[in-house]
């Protein structure tokens, strides 16, 4: 089915009875609504326990098969130092990534005393999701295992158990780049430690006997280089999203846009919040953002609207 520009954009009015902001049930109050953002997904929080796991192994083998037994100490003590600190930073970003809210619409706030509150001016228009009854700003996108329309939403990401929006993709970006220099950082010393087994004796090369050795070291190879690649290929996605302020469902969707684009560095520089400075890497580091309503305008009258999500835009995925 073909979808006009304006169709793509807030999609199509199917089922009138989600107008009437009388049928939505207030949001609860906030003392109620907790202060740590987590998604109980089953797929994601195994996927995020597998990703940890995998660091772990990752650092063990490093450590115990390539780093203590090697005769050298300068260069076990350097590449220690450096592998575990992007191994925390990665650890880091990821923790922020997947309990950081990524800019979620509060649940169930389309109540007629809040329409009221917002003060609309005549002629504009707000836009209410059916499935979380929120007030829909531009750019939002409603998650299916997150339950929740998400500002500037790209994807979700089970591997963070998260979605990737507005106020977390800077983690996201962190957690790539750090994953991507360890899987490198890795490779290049399997490389080294393997040359270094076969000129001396592979008795001696490690604590561990030879067959064991092997398996450790072409274990760590195979994970390292899937995860090179598919980190590296996840960070250069985020950075052009960045730079062209599109998000991948705006991609997905081939949606017009609407907005104002920040482009470039000053997208970069409004996604790590603010100018380029060591924080920008540094996953401990937070953002400061005032998330506006982002209402439209129409031809008369103030009007409530339901907005479906297509199947693309609610199951996007890494």
């Amino acid at each position: 089915m073909m979808f006009s520009p304006v169709h793509r954009f807030r999609d199509i009015e199917r089922k009138p009875e989600y107008l009437h902001p009388e049928k939505c049930i207030p949001p609860p109050r906030l003392g109620s609504l907790g202060t740590m953002w987590f998604i109980r997904d089953g797929c994601g929080i195994a996927c995020a326990v597998i990703t940890w796991l995998l660091v772990v192994y990752a650092d063990f083998v490093v450590l115990f098969v390539m780093l203590i037994p090697s005769r050298n100490y300068i260069y076990s003590v350097i590449n220690g130092i450096v592998f575990n600190i992007l191994a925390f930073l990665a650890l880091a970003s990821h923790f922020r990534a997947m309990l950081t809210d990524p800019g979620a619409v509060p649940k169930g706030n389309a109540t007629k005393e809040f329409i009221e509150s917002l003060q609309l001016k005549p002629g504009q228009v707000v836009y209410k999701c059916p499935k979380c009854c929120s007030i829909k700003p531009d750019r939002a996108h409603h998650c299916s295992v997150c339950k929740r329309c998400i500002r500037k939403m790209d994807h979700h990401c089970p591997w963070v158990n998260n979605c990737v929006g507005e106020n977390n993709q800077k983690y996201f970006v962190l957690f790539t780049m750090y994953i991507a220099l360890i899987s490198l950082h890795a490779l290049i010393m399997v490389g080294f430690h393997f040359l270094y087994c076969f000129e001396e004796d592979w008795t001696e090369c490690s604590s561990f006997t030879p067959p064991t050795t092997v398996i450790l070291l072409i274990l760590l190879c195979f994970e390292a280089l899937l995860f090179l690649i598919f980190t590296s290929v996840m960070f250069g996605t985020q950075v052009h999203s960045i730079c062209t302020d599109e998000t991948g469902i705006e991609r997905l969707k081939n949606e017009n846009p609407t907005w104002e684009r920040t482009l470039n560095w000053a997208g970069m520089k409004a996604a790590f919040g603010g100018a380029f400075s060591p924080n920008w890497f540094n996953p401990f580091s937070g953002l400061s953002r005032s998330p506006s309503l982002g209402l439209s305008g129409e031809a008369s009258g103030i009007t409530v609207r339901c907005s479906e999500e297509t199947t693309s835009s609610e199951e996007a995925r890494t």
